[in-house]
């Protein structure tokens, strides 16, 4: 079959440079990528990937990590495990809760 419809779309220019230099390294062009997905969302019946909104805790999760609240930073590995369990030290433990049974 030969090819003959065309795709438009508008995206970042970084995004599309940093895509196209990593199909780059994989020895593909832009055309042969997009093919593949196309391929695979046929195949999938729908999108190759699982896409979900973020549930309550996730969403502030997210907010954390672009904020800053709650990172912790350190030099190396070692550093920040030895960071990581200092903080374990000075956390209060949470006691299990003892699930009923509905009898």
């Amino acid at each position: 079959m030969s090819k003959s419809a065309m795709i438009r779309a508008r995206v970042e220019p970084r995004l599309k440079e940093q895509a196209e230099a990593t199909l780059d390294e994989l020895g593909l062009s832009p055309t042969t990528a997009i093919t593949l997905f196309y391929r695979q969302i046929v195949q999938h019946r729908g999108l190759p990937f699982e896409l979900r909104i973020p549930n309550a805790a996730t969403r502030r999760a997210m907010l954390d990590a672009r904020t800053g609240c709650g990172v912790v930073r350190a030099e190396s590995v070692d550093e920040l495990f030895a960071k990581l369990d200092s903080d374990d030290d000075q956390k209060p433990r949470r006691s299990k809760r003892k699930v009923r049974s509905g009898r």
